[in-house]
This record gives structure tokens, C-alpha cells and sequence, in this order.
């Protein structure tokens, strides 16, 4: 897999400073991959409701060749961090500041 340069100039120009983008681009990569978990996990439970009967019985689970070829189709996928940046230059990430409370702690009598 080749290494892509990116500019920080461009990247320092979608926010206010490089460790703001860097935790945007964070975030994001942690949303896209938990997105993936949960579609990969869900087209392997898929797989496994289909009853399979061994011809033998072995203490090694059976190995589905369905399976084998959703994890390659995963692994062929962009990485969340790739696909975090390129969203981010596409200008299609959007991101917002937490508010901050305005409200004082309340006090203890």
C-alpha cells in the first residue's frame, strides 16, 4: 500500500489549527470503522445462521468460504483514516464545536 503525502496547508485550512484536524479526522476514523465492525458482523452472522453439517465432527470450528470472501472484500476496502482525509478535503465531513455549559456546577451545602 503507498504512502499518500498530503498537504498541511490544506488540511491547517479546514479548521483553525493542525491538532483541531487531527482530532476531526480522528473522530471520523473511529465512526467509519465501528460503521464497518457492525456491517462486517452482520453479513457474518448472516453466513453463519445457514445450518452447516459436517460430514465429521472436529473440535476446529468449520471454515466458510462465504466468510473467507466477505473478510477479503473488507480488507480490499479504504482505510477509515483514508476515507476520513478524503471526506475532509471533499469538503463533505462536517464537524461542529461542543458548546460549552454556561450553566455554573452546582455547589454543595
Amino acid at each position: 500500500m503507498a504512502v499518500k503525502p498530503l498537504n498541511l496547508d490544506e488540511l491547517t485550512g479546514k479548521a483553525e489549527n493542525i491538532y483541531e484536524v487531527i482530532v476531526i479526522l480522528l473522530k471520523r476514523a473511529r465512526q467509519i470503522n465501528e460503521e464497518m465492525k457492525i456491517e462486517f458482523n452482520q453479513r457474518i452472522e448472516m453466513l453463519q445462521s445457514r445450518i452447516f453439517e459436517p460430514e465429521e465432527e472436529t473440535d476446529q470450528p468449520q471454515t466458510n468460504p462465504d466468510q473467507i470472501l466477505v473478510a477479503q472484500e473488507f480488507e480490499k476496502r479504504p482505510k477509515p483514516t483514508e476515507t476520513a482525509v478524503h471526506e475532509l478535503m471533499e469538503g463533505t465531513l462536517a464537524y461542529r464545536y461542543k458548546e460549552e455549559d454556561t450553566q455554573p456546577a452546582p455547589t454543595a451545602p
